[in-house]
């Protein structure tokens, strides 16, 4: 079956965990850092950047420090976390922040030399769509960068839920090449992809389920299941996780990956009005 997720449902999870998300995303500003890293080997002057997704800012600051030029305009689909990343930057290089979705973007065409999308793209419904509304807002010539999730993300959790029950708990992830493939098919030139293995470890599985709501990553596709979870139920998915517990500690795998694109030089983009990111 097909997944969809749920935009309204995810706005609402990343608004309430606006407040605890800075706390709890320890991997994911250690996979922002990462992918920030791989900006330093690459040869561009941005005028102006999109961090697409851009949570609670943590891409901010580094961003303006790699091009002290550029101007950061953060876009999320949470107003909540979006009033956290405005408030990021140098004294007198803040972000502008758009709330918006990064399936249909609120940009002109040609807009931006930079895309940075840090762990965004596992939340659309069509990743194609994302892709293209990437390559509308970027000049030719210019880049996009990103991460998202791979398909053994979680997967200790997804095999112990499936031993209690068949609801959706854990959402399905793309795999590195199908993502690589719909670049080249919405026309971006010289693709590279990489994937590496993270394991976080927890001492109970409860911890873990409790960072999830914490960063708002607790909402599953195709809807949500009826009734709240019993105090068996949780029993069970102890029981089942707790299988894998080694050395005294739960793994939690997370598979990252890594893309990034040029545009070619030669894109013919239809005409537009230059967006003017002045406040």
């Amino acid at each position: 079956m097909e997944q969809f997720l749920d935009k309204q449902r995810i706005r609402k999870a990343f608004d309430k965990a606006a407040g605890s998300y800075d706390k709890a995303a320890v991997l994911q500003k250690e996979i922002c850092s990462r992918l920030v890293e791989k900006l330093e080997v690459v040869n561009l002057s941005p005028h102006y950047i999109l961090d697409a997704g851009s949570g609670t800012g943590e891409a901010v600051k580094p961003l303006q420090k790699r091009f002290k030029k550029a101007d950061v305009v953060l876009l999320d689909v949470s107003e909540r976390m979006l009033e956290k990343a405005a408030k990021q930057g140098a004294l007198f290089r803040k972000p502008l922040a758009v709330c918006g979705d990064i399936e249909s973007l609120p940009f002109a065409d040609n807009s931006f030399e930079l895309v940075f999308s840090n762990l965004a793209m596992q939340w659309c419904n069509d990743v194609s769509a994302v892709l293209a509304e990437f390559k509308r807002v970027l000049k030719p010539g210019g880049l996009l960068v990103f991460t998202t999730f791979g398909p053994d993300t979680l997967k200790e959790l997804r095999a112990s839920w499936q031993k209690v029950d068949e609801a959706v708990h854990v959402n399905a992830f793309l795999d590195m090449h199908d993502i690589g493939d719909a670049l080249l098919q919405n026309g971006y030139a010289e693709p590279v992809m990489e994937a590496e293995l993270i394991t976080v470890n927890y001492s109970e599985v409860g911890n873990l389920m409790q960072d999830l709501r914490d960063i708002g990553a607790n909402v599953t596709a195709n809807g949500h299941r009826r009734g709240l979870l019993t105090r068996n139920m949780l029993a069970q998915l102890e029981r089942a996780y707790d299988v894998f517990r080694e050395e005294g500690v739960l793994p939690a795998t997370y598979e990252v990956i890594y893309g990034h694109a040029w545009l070619p030089e030669t894109v013919v983009s239809g005409t537009s009005v230059q967006v003017n990111f002045e406040p």
